[in-house]
């Protein structure tokens, strides 16, 4: 291989992804119900992405969290945090009994992603509009440097509204950072009401296509698709990839799929039992 060559993003999987993506939805109703937090929706809505790229897409070594030439992964949707750490915890990055810790005093798994004592975490995030922006940077970063990893960026629709994210999408095709992928979870619910009322993106596969993208657009819950779309970058040499997934806030939960209510509400009680009795098999 070519010094500077890109190394593909697709590797041999470590594991079944759909069973990863199962046990990451039941984590994050256990974490969120026991730490009494919220968006669990948020987490559910990317879980099968994250199941498949840390079920062998993403180069990484839970071994060697440091590794210069491992895939950098970044959750820009980083109020998420629950379903990222329940996927590093179940690739080895860090104990599973950390997460029965989220979002209790003293823990190292904070609401919002961060990196601080945390394993695999590459960006302390939650402020929106801030993950594409530095991902950009380290794609840069390794362009220059002539470094062969990738950099995946997942956003949040929502976030999407700030105008940092379209600075760096300008900046990335700018300099032709094909090293560089923008995952959207576009779930199509905000924070308290939908993307459509709050502020509009149609036709959103077009405006970055505009800004110099190349773009897929897929259904966010089929494994395959999600597989499939990694195997295939770049989508075209020299320029960024956006890889747009279609999702379901809520996914998993019957009674909590679509609904907005799910951005902040905290799963207990009937409704807890109900969630874990839907995500089936055995107690985690």
């Amino acid at each position: 291989m070519a010094s500077g060559e890109i190394l593909p993003i697709a590797a041999r999987p470590h594991r079944d992804s759909r069973e990863l993506a199962r046990r990451i939805r039941r984590h994050v109703v256990g974490m969120t119900s026991a730490g009494n937090s919220s968006h669990v929706g948020s987490s559910l809505s990317m879980a099968d992405i994250v199941a498949v790229l840390y079920a062998g897409v993403l180069r990484v070594d839970p071994a060697q969290p440091r590794w210069d030439e491992r895939d950098r992964f970044v959750l820009s949707k980083g109020h998420a945090s629950a379903g990222l750490y329940a996927a590093l915890a179940e690739r080895g990055f860090f104990p599973l009994d950390w997460l029965d810790t989220h979002c209790r005093d003293g823990s190292h798994l904070s609401g919002h992603v961060t990196t601080k004592g945390v394993p695999g975490v590459e960006l302390s995030t939650g402020s929106l509009g801030h993950g594409l922006p530095v991902a950009t940077g380290m794609a840069l970063a390794a362009q220059r440097a002539g470094r062969r990893h990738r950099v995946v960026a997942l956003l949040s629709d929502g976030e999407c509204d700030e105008g940092s994210n379209w600075e760096a999408i300008l900046f990335a095709a700018h300099h032709g950072l094909d090293n560089l992928v923008a995952v959207v979870d576009y779930n199509k619910l905000q924070s308290l009401r939908s993307v459509e009322d709050t502020l509009r993106l149609e036709p959103f596969a077009d405006k970055w296509r505009s800004f110099g993208w190349a773009v897929a657009e897929i259904d966010g819950h089929d494994h395959d698709a999600i597989r499939d779309a990694f195997a295939d970058l770049p989508f075209h040499p020299g320029r960024p990839s956006c890889l747009i997934a279609h999702t379901i806030k809520g996914k998993g939960v019957s009674f909590m799929e679509g609904s907005v209510l799910w951005h902040y509400r905290s799963p207990q009680g009937a409704e807890f039992a109900a969630a874990m009795a839907e995500l089936g098999g055995a107690a985690i």
